[in-house]
């Protein structure tokens, strides 16, 4: 599955301990990363700066839903059940 344009749920919910690019603690959780514009896109795609935990993901619909609502919602699930 590709990434919706627009969506941005994987930047939101889950969190980030790496070093992100003007978040250098990395990101709680429920959180928007600095790094996704107003559109809901990452700034970061296709940079070294891009965390290896955020290049790593892929997008799957058991994971991102059909929406960006359902997608937030899943991803908050799974982020509560691995804490």
């Amino acid at each position: 599955m590709d990434c919706r344009p627009g969506c941005g749920a994987c930047c939101i919910a889950p969190s980030i301990s790496s070093f992100i690019p003007g978040m250098p603690q990395g990101k709680p959780a429920g959180v928007r990363c600095v790094q996704l514009s107003t559109d809901f896109m990452c700034q970061l795609f296709g940079l070294a700066e891009r965390p290896a935990v955020c290049r790593g993901f892929r997008s799957a619909l058991d994971t991102c839903g059909t929406t960006r609502a359902e997608g937030v919602a899943i991803l908050t699930r799974l982020e509560a059940l691995t804490r």
